[in-house]
């Protein structure tokens, strides 16, 4: 007399756990159960599509996976990056898909670094009506408006610092009524900044004469000369820098450095 085989009883709880925590969610109109715990990014690889855009770095440091979604019974829109945002029942998603933002055509080198540049190269700076719905569509948590509002003072040096963690997502200016590319705006100060108005670094024009007094070249070749076990010893005795280390920070042993 044959038995049928069962499962134990704690696969089959835990199939029950995982089948009660899977959340309904939209995408793009089709509904899908996915497990609660997946961010956005996640759950659409996991209702089966194959992300070939928008899925660069998945840490919330690219800023291609700039995504728009709704609740049902709600008039907000919200935003957020897939990589980052956690999926909740009764979610309706779509991909922020490319859309063209104005962008000044320009060269760094020759352009001057004062704040009528903006105003010259963005003239629609001046449309934006303080709704501050750039900050609140914001991932990283910036003050958008705050940062515009210095680009029409014309404080090239605040809005490079203000905008400096932007990851050119994008959903400032999707939400903006005055059509503005916020963004655009942001790396602009920022380049006039670090090009122009920035302290030179001492320590890297000695850097760059060292490489250019080729320096290094004796020690390059010999570590050329050494196979891959040589190589794999070297590097895993190198001293590591810690992790809260200031910038004066340097290793005890530095020959490598060429000293």
């Amino acid at each position: 007399m044959s038995k049928t085989a069962s499962k134990p009883k704690k696969a089959v709880a835990k199939a029950k756990d995982a089948e009660a925590s899977l959340v309904p969610i939209f995408v793009m109109g089709k509904r899908y159960e996915v497990p609660a715990s997946l961010t956005i990014q996640k759950a659409l690889e996991y209702a089966g599509y194959q992300l070939v855009r928008g899925c660069g770095c998945r840490g919330g440091i690219c800023g291609a996976c700039g995504t728009v979604y709704r609740f049902p019974g709600s008039y907000r829109i919200e935003v957020g990056l897939a990589c980052q945002t956690v999926v909740q029942p009764e979610m309706y998603i779509a991909q922020l898909p490319f859309f063209p933002g104005n962008k000044a055509v320009y060269d760094i080198e020759t352009l001057p670094a004062v704040g009528g540049t903006i105003a010259a190269l963005y003239p629609e700076v001046f449309k934006c009506v303080g709704c501050g719905t750039c900050t609140r569509s914001c991932p990283m948590d910036i003050d958008v408006m705050g940062y515009i509002s210095k680009a029409i003072q014309g404080d090239l040096t605040a809005v490079a610092q203000s905008s400096f963690d932007c990851v050119m997502c994008g959903l400032c200016a999707a939400r903006c009524p005055a059509e503005e590319v916020q963004y655009n705006i942001g790396i602009l100060a920022r380049r006039l900044y670090a090009r122009h108005l920035a302290p030179k670094a001492k320590h890297l024009a000695e850097a760059v004469k060292n490489v250019e007094g080729k320096k290094f070249d004796k020690a390059l070749q010999e570590l050329k000369k050494k196979d891959l076990e040589a190589l794999k010893k070297i590097y895993k005795s190198l001293e590591i820098e810690p992790d809260m280390a200031d910038e004066s920070w340097t290793p005890t042993d530095k020959s490598f450095l060429g000293e």
